[in-house]
C-alpha cells in the first residue's frame, strides 16, 4: 500500500504499484486539477512536481513517488514562485480554454524555481512538450517573464 505525500499531506493508497500517478491523484485522491491529455508524456497536461522536478504523472508509476514530495496545481500557489506564476498568468490573461494550463503553470514554476531569470532558450527548453491547442504560447512566455521580474509574492 503506497504512502504518498501530496501537497503536504501523507496518505496511504490501496492501489497497484504500477498505477500511473495521474490516476491516483485524480481518481483516488480527488485532485482533478491535474489533467489527462495524451497518456504518453507528450502533451504536458498532467505535469506535477515530484521533489521539485516537473514530471509527467501519466507515465510515472505510483511506486516511484513513494518517499517523495508531490505538489499538484491545487497547492502550487502556496509556494512563493508558484504564486508569482499564477499571478502573472492572471495579469496576462493567459488562459483561453484552460485545459493545458495546470501543466503549463507547473512547468513554468519548476523553471523559475531552478532558473529565476530564464533566457528565451531556457523557457523554450522548460516548456517544450507542453502543448496548448489554443496557441497561447506568446502569453505564456510573457507571463513567465513577468513572474521572473516580480520580486516576492503577489499581493
Amino acid at each position: 500500500m503506497p504512502s504518498l505525500t501530496i501537497n503536504g499531506s501523507a496518505t496511504n493508497f490501496d492501489v497497484p504499484d504500477d498505477m500511473p500517478l495521474l490516476w491516483v491523484l485524480r481518481d483516488v485522491a480527488g485532485l482533478t486539477g491535474t489533467k489527462f491529455g495524451c497518456g504518453v508524456s507528450l502533451c504536458g497536461a498532467c505535469t506535477i512536481h515530484l521533489d521539485g522536478e516537473a514530471v509527467r504523472s501519466c507515465v510515472t508509476p505510483v511506486s516511484s513517488a513513494v518517499g517523495k514530495k508531490i505538489v499538484t496545481i491545487e497547492a502550487v500557489g502556496l509556494d512563493p514562485v508558484g504564486a508569482r506564476v499564477q499571478d502573472a498568468w492572471r495579469q496576462v490573461d493567459v488562459v483561453q480554454c484552460g485545459y493545458c494550463q495546470s501543466g503549463q503553470v507547473m512547468s513554468a514554476t519548476a523553471l523559475l524555481t531552478k532558473t529565476p531569470k530564464p533566457s528565451d532558450a531556457d523557457i523554450d527548453t522548460a516548456m517544450a512538450g507542453n502543448i496548448c491547442r489554443c496557441g497561447t504560447y506568446n502569453r505564456i512566455r510573457a507571463a513567465i517573464k513577468i513572474a521572473a521580474a516580480t520580486p516576492g509574492t503577489p499581493s
